[in-house]
């Protein structure tokens, strides 16, 4: 069986590493990058199951990114799992007004995104499916 190929965007190593590494630990394939056009870049060539992105980003923002991977009909079906330390209901709102799927924030508990992750990794298989 294929691993799940996940994209972590953040640009603090710290969290970064973290992040990354207990997502491999739970079996998936992590690529990252640490700034938003690099994310977009990286999309558009691995085409991920899911995406987790921070908001505060060098060179282009999450918010900006995840609007225009949710708005292009080739990658608005992957998952986008926001995880940022910006906790403003307005925040919130904004993130799923560009089309964030989940919305976490900093410091996050790992075993809450786990989950999340695989959530919308097993919605976005279903889809492909169908």
């Amino acid at each position: 069986m294929q691993r799940q190929k996940v994209l972590v965007v953040e640009d603090d190593p710290v969290t970064l590493l973290t992040v990354k590494d207990r997502l491999e630990y739970e079996g998936f394939d992590v690529e990252t990058a640490i700034d938003g056009e690099e994310a977009l870049s990286k999309t558009r060539c691995g085409q991920p199951e899911c995406i987790v992105l921070d908001v505060m980003l060098p060179k282009m923002d999450g918010f900006r990114v995840s609007r225009l991977l949710k708005f292009d009909p080739k990658y608005r079906d992957i998952p986008i799992i926001m995880l940022t330390a910006r906790s403003q209901e307005a925040d919130k709102a904004l993130g799923k007004e560009m089309g964030v799927d989940a919305y976490l924030v900093k410091p996050v508990d790992l075993d809450e995104l786990v989950k999340k992750v695989r959530e919308y990794v097993c919605r976005a298989e279903a889809k492909r499916s169908l």
